[in-house]
């Protein structure tokens, strides 16, 4: 076994968890993260001299699911303008409303409450990851909450009865 497949073996679960979460597509996320891999193997000479090889996978992997979260909504918008009938998405209503609430916030934000609420990183490590300080992290919060609660109204706080 090499050095990236050891690499690769310990941090594609996390990302691709962390990254499906942004996304929202299971399937769009593996992609993602591969391709981030893919990017990290062929420069691997130089990213494993770094000194966190996976930060800059993250990176790589960010910008790419941005990218195609970007293309994707653009190419949902065509379609919709196209046809009368509504595009029926795998997810049931409430993912499709999470994911379409966390789309509407920045990136960074939007990163920030993945990162926090569905990857459970502690906000420390969420700071140092974008390299922005501790404040700032927890004013993204913040305010993804409250844009999220907005969204998303009340039926989201309420315990459905079984």
């Amino acid at each position: 076994m090499t050095d990236f497949d050891d690499f690769y073996a310990a941090h594609y679960a996390d990302l691709t968890v962390q990254v499906h979460a942004y996304f929202g597509d299971r399937h769009e996320a593996q992609d993602v993260v591969q391709e981030a891999f893919c990017r990290a193997l062929a420069r691997w000479r130089q990213v494993s001299g770094y000194d966190d090889p996976a930060a800059w996978v993250r990176r790589v992997a960010w910008n790419l699911a941005t990218s195609r979260w970007r293309r994707l909504r653009t190419m949902r918008a065509f379609h919709s303008r196209q046809r009368s009938e509504p595009i029926v998405e795998g997810p049931g209503p409430e993912r499709l409303a999470l994911v379409e609430a966390l789309a509407t916030l920045p990136a960074a934000q939007r990163r920030a409450m993945v990162l926090r609420y569905l990857a459970d990183l502690p906000i420390a490590e969420i700071a140092d990851r974008e390299r922005v300080p501790e404040g700032t992290v927890r004013s993204w919060l913040h305010r993804g909450r409250v844009t999220l609660a907005a969204r998303l109204g009340p039926a989201y706080t309420e315990v459905p009865h079984a």
